[in-house]
């Protein structure tokens, strides 16, 4: 057997910068190799993202792609296909580069120069001629092809690999793995591995088999294997531990980054299988494209804030999913967890609740330091140094008449008095209250709702009015008829003002008071009392303008015995008229009377009507001052007739009766009394005109019967006589 040997030549290129050409590589081969092919020369350092170009091999003269020189796209390495021949060609120029389809170039060219190494084959000088008789067995010891092991691979083990074969007898085999693994050999060659691999432990190891004979010798170099673990999609993606809330102040513009996750994937790194992408779950999943509060870089993994706004206080758990396989059917996917605080800032201007406030009336003797109105003002920030309130007045009618008084962390102020109040000085008060944020606003400043407006009206305080006796008396015959004046009730207040009159406890209703002129009377026949007896009422006087202002007294009224009744001599009145249905017209009595001893002195004289139920049922007495009193129709409708209708006057305990005579009848459009007509002296009644009548009437019949008896006895008459004797008329 004669060894063969194959020189390969590897020359070290340091890494250069990218814009940098790579470093010309350069491979040594013995000319006319007689081993297995193809040969593999060297393996080129692409780059792992090559995995989606082509290799493009191509020469100086641009032969070289149909030449002896190919690419193993699985594994990298330059191989040749032949044997070559320096006689022929010593060197190759050859260039590597990974393109895409479109021809774009991804990376090289990277140029290798191969050069064929000369080997003694060419006679040459002087000669000898020997018989040597050689025995030429094939060479196996060959390198093999890049062995390639999925990772995780679920088989019986030890698994077989590989074989690697010496041609001579006597051999034992050796292995070594860089770095170490789950490799052996046994004594025929064969290549195991041992158990499961994982590309992420380590993704590529170099077997080296050495050939020995029993004494432990080497019979050539070793031959080297390359294993390549292929990666499994075994891994899911580890998101990052959940940490503390990310804060995010509010009103924070769109776009703004949250945070950035970075899900790691144990499987080898550049590859599908460790290619994650980021879906955002929740709160909002990404389908719904507007008025979403976070979107999620598919890539990045970056986590911004969308166009809908956040409020502040809120606690959002933003639920992302990382895909590895980039989101491919199949893959693996975990759920990362984000936190997001939302932190308030003082966006909100404190508004008053109520803008307007009152009236609030305050009588004008309240004493300063009185609270006058609570106002109350809030802030929607959540943040308390963001609720912190100061309030001022902005302006008052009269400065310096009110002040406000609040606690520092508290929306509510209080308005209160400084200064005495005067009704004459300024009737009513206008107090604009404004409220700020102690911490400076961002956004909008305060609006509308900042200010509140008080208003104060002052109450003129008056005192209550003042009769002019603390205790009223009057004394009564317990005959005085009703309308009897007992006495007038007075004013002794400076101040002119209005009051009216009433009367309080009149039990028995004997008595009356006249509500502008205070003036008591009775009210009615004083039946039941008896003399020597009191009886007692309350006498109220009430501001007519201040309803509020009022004043009392009493009043005892003391019964009288009734005097001798004196003889009631008729005074006759004249004659009056009156309408029925009733109109708005009266009779004036007078008082005084012509009789000097019905009447001394002058008034004030008391009217009543008589006893009479009846006349007291249709007429109505009012009396019009101390001396006169007016007449009218206490009913609609009185009977039309002359109505003598008795007056009581009552005098200085003196009483008369008076007689007044009223004609009520009916009456025309202009108020005039129409009054009935009786029978007049000298004129015909009507039955003695109805005689009359039927007398002439029968006079006359009684002609025209004889006028007619006449005629028919004349022409009667004439008809008895002969014709003879009947005179000719003579013809003319």
């Amino acid at each position: 057997m004669v060894p063969a040997w194959l020189w390969l030549l590897c020359v070290s290129v340091p890494q250069a910068l990218p814009e940098a050409q790579p470093a010309e590589l350069s491979v040594e081969i013995p000319e006319n190799y007689g081993g297995n092919f193809p040969l593999y020369l060297t393996k080129l350092l692409l780059p792992r993202e090559g995995a989606e170009g082509q290799i493009m091999l191509s020469g100086d003269s641009g032969k070289a792609a149909q030449g002896p020189f190919a690419m193993d796209p699985d594994s990298g390495f330059l191989l040749v296909t032949r044997a070559l021949d320096r006689e022929e060609q010593a060197e190759y120029q050859l260039q590597v580069t990974l393109e895409t389809q479109d021809r774009r170039v991804l990376w090289g060219p990277q140029p290798v120069l191969v050069r064929v190494k000369d080997e003694n084959d060419q006679a040459s000088g002087h000669q000898a001629i020997a018989t040597v008789e050689v025995s030429i067995i094939e060479n196996t010891w060959v390198p093999l092809e890049l062995i390639h092991l999925a990772e995780n691979l679920k088989v019986l083990y030890p698994h077989h690999i590989a074989q690697v074969h010496w041609s001579g007898d006597d051999v034992h085999y050796r292995l070594e793995s860089q770095p170490l693994g789950p490799f052996d050999v046994d004594a025929e060659g064969n290549l195991y591995v041992t158990r499961e691999l994982d590309t992420e432990a380590q993704a590529e190891y170099v077997l080296q088999v050495w050939a020995q004979n029993s004494r432990g010798e080497d019979y050539a170099a070793p031959l080297e294997l390359h294993v390549l673990v292929m990666d499994e999609n075994d891994n899911v993606p580890v998101c990052p531990p959940r940490g503390p809330a990310v804060s995010i102040p509010e009103l924070s513009p769109p776009g703004t980054e949250v945070t950035r996750l970075s899900a790691e994937d144990a499987d080898a790194p550049g590859s599908p299988n460790s290619h994650i992408v980021y879906q955002l779950l929740s709160p909002e999943s990404e389908d719904e494209v507007e008025g979403r509060a976070f979107q999620v870089d598919p890539t990045s993994g970056s986590v911004t804030l969308g166009a809908l706004p956040l409020q502040a206080g809120q606690n959002i758990l933003l639920l992302v999913l990382a895909m590895d396989l980039a989101g491919a059917e199949g893959g693996f996917s975990s759920t990362c967890e984000v936190e997001v605080e939302v932190t308030d800032i003082n966006d909100h201007a404190p508004e008053f609740t109520t803008s307007q406030i009152g009236p609030i009336s305050l009588p004008e003797d309240v004493e300063p330091g009185t609270l006058v109105a609570m106002l109350t003002a809030t802030d929607a920030d959540l943040e308390p140094a963001f609720r912190l309130m100061d309030f001022a007045i902005e302006r008052e009618d009269t400065e310096g008449t009110f002040d406000l008084d609040w606690e520092p962390d508290s929306g509510h102020v209080g308005l209160r008095l400084c200064k005495n109040l005067s009704y004459e000085a300024a009737p009513s008060h206008k107090v604009v209250v404004v409220v700020r944020s102690v911490a400076e606003l961002v956004g909008p400043g305060p609006g509308p709702g900042a200010t509140a407006t008080v208003t104060v009206l002052v109450e003129r305080v008056m005192p209550p009015p003042k009769l002019d006796q603390e205790r009223y008396e009057a004394s009564v015959p317990i005959s005085a008829p009703a309308g009897s004046l007992l006495l007038t009730i007075q004013s002794s207040d400076p101040i002119s003002r209005s009051l009216r009159f009433s009367l309080v406890n009149d039990s028995e209703g004997w008595l009356c008071i006249e509500k502008v002129s205070g003036e008591v009377h009775t009210a009615q026949s004083l039946q039941g009392a008896e003399p020597g007896d009191t009886y007692t009422v309350l006498v109220e006087a009430q501001d007519t303008d201040e309803p509020r202002l009022s004043t009392s007294a009493p009043l005892v009224i003391h019964f009288l015995k009734a005097p001798p009744a004196p003889a009631l001599t008729p005074a006759p009145v004249p004659s009056r008229y009156l309408c029925t249905p009733r109109q708005d017209h009266g009779v004036i009595v007078s008082g005084p009377s012509k009789d000097s001893d019905l009447a001394s002195g002058h008034g004030p004289y008391s009217f009543a009507l008589g006893p009479n139920p009846t006349v007291q049922r249709d007429w109505r007495l009012q009396t019009l001052n101390g001396s006169h009193a007016y007449l009218t129709l206490a009913l609609h409708w009185v009977e039309p007739r002359e109505h003598i209708i008795p007056v009581v006057v009552s005098h200085n305990a003196q009483m008369w009766q008076l007689l007044v005579r009223v004609i009520v009848c009916r009456c025309n459009v202009e108020g005039q009394c129409m009054r009935k007509v009786g029978r007049m002296k000298g004129m015909p009644t009507k039955l003695s005109a109805v005689g009359i009548l039927v007398g002439t009437l029968l006079a006359i019949g009684i002609f025209l019967i004889l006028i007619f008896t006449h005629r028919t006895l004349s022409r009667k008459k004439d008809l008895d006589q002969p014709a003879d004797s009947v005179p000719l008329k003579a013809t003319v």
